[in-house]
């Protein structure tokens, strides 16, 4: 019988130099996303970013390329990266990273502190990346539709405290500290007595410590939370007095009527004045001079004090107690207005308000800012309709498919007739039951919540790494982004248009 041939394998040898250098960029199959995110970098203005780097003093050790940290920074994100740890880990064992970073191998802690530094500066690339979009003939401007998810704050919700805990709490933890306080004099006489007086005294008992670090973050929080609540009853009051102003500016209103609502307007002004704290509350001033979006305001009494439920978080105070899914999560409400040809970002934003529908008219604006030409149609949920809501759409002259609800099972209007909103509601929902305005409204469903599943599912942005509003804006602009570059690539990829890979290849 004949012997089986031995089994031959090919070669297997790590440890093999190579006879020539290899060029990174072969590491790479051809037509891969880092080539392309390299390739946008290159065409990114960064000089906001090296204009702050330049005013540092240039003594030292010379810092990393800024075209390199952002592209480290964008191919993270775009592939679920977004811990600096990861991504400083990744120029080590992940071979995209490592064709990014050219064989430089940042620390974690300059990653993240070149991501705080320009966080604003790199907010303000989302305009550019849409700008590609636009250029590359992604952006539709037919159907567009907002939306928005509550997304988890970097702070539990067990670190918030209601108004109402922090007056408990404050008073019970006064007795402790009291109470600890005259123990250790207590204490101190003992001693002195047994092993005489002049001893230096003993530092406070770490019990002691801690209480009283405890009782100065509830005052601190709890004077916070007055400030705020004294600041948007304040704003409140302005708004009525706006409302009442212009009431007496109605000629078709009585003059006894009018005199009447000068005189609430006066009072309301004067109670807004005596209420705003001083030093004002931070307002969303948009990024790049955008529409501001609304804020959370605290719940207070006619007087501008909380309410007993009004609740602040030590860890992020600005964040909020929202519900998503059934559950209440510490969260922010982020926004995004989407192209229906592409599921492009258009716009985008996050607050702390928690109801959606004093959003529309912000989005709406900060979309047109950025958009040649009006959308034909706008869609959006019950969350955001109303009547001021519908008029301004149908004023800029996009037509609004909002859906209104649940109707009620009688529709017999009042005995005056039905008001100018229970009529903008009657036509909206007349409009999306049946025919073309269905199916329109049909469509909004696969724009717009796809992009969060692809977010939050799919690259896996579930909860914010940043803190406070400002920095949250940022990191949220920072992800639609990469959201658009990935449609981007995308596009491209489906063209074959990646060898070389240069943007005036498919711009223009």
């Amino acid at each position: 019988m004949l012997g089986m041939a031995e089994k031959s394998y090919r070669a297997w040898t790590p440890g093999q130099s190579y006879l020539l250098p290899p060029s990174p960029l072969e590491w790479l199959p051809e037509g891969h996303l880092a080539y392309f995110i390299m390739d946008v970098v290159t065409e990114l203005d960064l000089s906001g970013i090296e204009e702050e780097i330049r005013r540092k003093d240039a003594r030292g050790e010379r810092p990393y390329s800024p075209a390199m940290m952002v592209a480290l920074l964008l191919y993270g994100y775009s592939t679920g990266r977004f811990s600096s740890r990861r991504i400083a880990r990744g120029t080590y064992e992940d071979v995209a990273l490592r064709v990014i970073a050219g064989g430089e191998h940042p620390h974690f802690t300059t990653i993240n502190q070149f991501r705080l530094e320009h966080w604003g500066r790199l907010a303000g690339l989302f305009l550019q990346g849409y700008q590609l979009c636009q250029k590359a003939g992604l952006v539709k401007l037919g159907q567009v539709a907002l939306d928005g998810t509550k997304i988890k704050a970097a702070a539990s919700k067990h670190k918030a405290m209601s108004y109402q805990r922090m007056g408990q709490d404050e008073g019970r933890l006064r007795a402790e500290v009291e109470a600890l306080l005259r123990r250790a004099e207590q204490t101190d006489k003992e001693e002195d007595q047994r092993y005489g007086a002049g001893r230096d005294q003993e530092d406070l008992p770490a019990e002691l410590a801690r209480r009283e670090q405890r009782l100065e973050r509830i005052r601190a929080a709890k004077a916070e939370l007055e400030k705020e609540a004294a600041a948007g009853r304040a704003a409140q009051l302005r708004e009525q007095a706006e409302g009442q102003r212009a009431k007496a500016d109605d000629e078709s209103v009585r003059s006894e009527e009018r005199k009447r609502a000068q005189t609430r307007a006066e009072k309301a002004e004067q109670a807004a004045e005596e209420l705003t704290p001083e030093g004002s509350v931070a307002k969303d001033e948009g990024q790049a001079g955008q529409q501001e979006l609304p804020l959370h305001r605290v719940a207070s009494e006619p007087e501008g004090k909380p309410k007993p439920l009004a609740q602040r978080n030590f860890t992020d105070p600005e964040s909020r107690i929202m519900v998503k899914d059934g559950a209440f999560i510490q969260a922010y409400n982020a926004q995004i207005v989407v192209d229906g040809a592409s599921q492009v970002i258009i716009a985008q934003g996050v607050s702390n308000q928690a109801p959606d529908q004093e959003y529309l008219l912000p989005m709406v604006e900060r979309m047109l800012g950025l958009c040649d030409q009006r959308p034909e149609a706008f869609l959006a949920d019950s969350g955001y309709f109303s009547q001021e809501n519908v008029e301004r759409l149908e004023g800029h002259g996009i037509e609004p498919f909002i859906a209104v609800g649940r109707e009620s099972k009688d529709h017999v209007p009042p005995t005056g007739g039905p008001t100018p909103a229970q009529q903008i509601k009657v036509c909206m929902a007349e409009k999306l039951r049946e025919g073309a305005g269905k199916a329109i409204y049909a469509r909004r469903k696969a724009i717009v919540e796809p992009v969060f599943g692809q977010v939050e599912q799919g690259r896996g942005f579930r909860r914010f790494s940043q803190r406070g509003l400002a920095k949250v804006r940022c990191e949220w602009a920072f992800i639609c982004l990469t959201h658009n570059l990935l449609k981007l690539f995308r596009k491209v990829v489906g063209q074959q248009r990646i060898a070389p890979l240069t943007l005036a290849t498919w711009s223009g």
